[in-house]
């Protein structure tokens, strides 16, 4: 799923691969019209769900509530530049549908 544009940014999630009590999932940051100087991606996981390694990104997680923050090396993105990072979970359930916030 693709988050709608917001303050700059939109965040696309894509399935990397899914195994018993396991996933993997990777997400897209695309800068919208204007260059930005960094990104913050949220998204909230499934009841079980809970991230155990992420890369590419810092990630926070506070109850069911993600929040990935740009790495020092991909925050400035030109008009319609992308970064991916990517994240290791354990458990099962649905996707889910990041949104994504810049610093202009």
């Amino acid at each position: 799923p693709t988050s709608p544009a917001a303050a700059g940014c939109t965040a696309t999630y894509r399935s990397a691969g899914q195994w018993s009590g396991g996933f993997q999932g990777d997400i897209e940051v695309t800068a919208g019209r204007t260059p930005i100087r960094g990104w913050t991606v949220t998204w909230t996981l499934a009841s079980g769900q809970r991230v155990t390694q992420a890369w590419n990104a810092t990630l926070t997680s506070s109850g069911s509530t993600v929040t990935a923050r740009n790495a020092s090396y991909n925050g400035t993105l030109g008009a319609g530049a992308k970064a991916t990072f990517g994240f290791l979970g354990s458990g099962s359930g649905a996707n889910p549908t990041p949104s994504c916030t810049a610093t202009f």
